[in-house]
């Protein structure tokens, strides 16, 4: 499994801090880590909970990720953004039951985490153990297990109205702000990333393009 980091602007200053604990439980599993920022540096291309969604739209749709972990100071405006685009399912979780339940009855792709509301003494511990329960079995198990196969149908309806319900992600693309475009895939590490491990073509290409506008 590939997972990718994407946080915004006002939780820069915490990316190394979420990563470091991601990716230690990410490991364990035999996972890859990736991250998108923001790395809290001076002058770095600048990213707002409704581009956080964006980016996590592009990268689910074109498998360059296949999970993805966001946020923002309440975890709600992230979790807002990234269900407005297509290919994307987040949920929010403020501890580790959250996740675990989230992963088990909704099998979603991404996770939307408060990273400064109760975020203080603990914070790094109650991530570990978030991070360990979102992951700690396949995504869609069902939870309480006799209920597994209405939640599986349930999660199966929700992707294809989702699929019905909106743009494909090429259109969205071609439609929306170009330059708010090009900011969201301005960061330090997005095209070594993102090119190395994106699937869809014709995304790819029309980045490409973007970038080099």
């Amino acid at each position: 499994m590939k997972i990718a980091l994407i946080n915004e602007n006002s939780q820069a200053t915490k990316n190394t801090l979420i990563f470091e604990v991601l990716k230690e439980v990410a490991d364990a599993k035999g996972y890859q880590t990736f991250n998108y920022g923001m790395y809290g540096k001076e002058g770095e291309s600048n990213l707002t909970y409704v581009q956080n969604g964006l980016l996590a739209s592009i990268l689910l749709v074109s498998k360059a990720a296949d999970f993805v972990i966001t946020g923002c100071g309440t975890g709600i405006g992230a979790m807002l953004a990234a269900n407005s685009f297509p290919g994307v399912t987040c949920g929010f979780a403020e501890d580790p039951t959250d996740a675990y339940l989230f992963s088990q009855i909704n099998g979603g792709n991404a996770l939307s985490i408060p990273f400064a509301k109760g975020f203080g003494w603990g914070a790094e511990l109650n991530l570990k153990l978030l991070f360990e329960r979102l992951f700690a079995e396949e995504m869609g198990g069902g939870y309480p297990r006799e209920r597994a196969v209405p939640e599986q149908r349930n999660a199966r309806i929700l992707g294809e109205m989702k699929a019905i319900t909106y743009k494909d992600l090429l259109t969205v693309l071609k439609e929306v702000d170009q330059e708010f475009l090009k900011e969201t895939i301005a960061g330090e590490h997005f095209q070594e990333y993102f090119f190395a491990n994106c699937q869809d073509e014709g995304i790819a290409d029309y980045l490409r393009a973007v970038l080099e506008s």
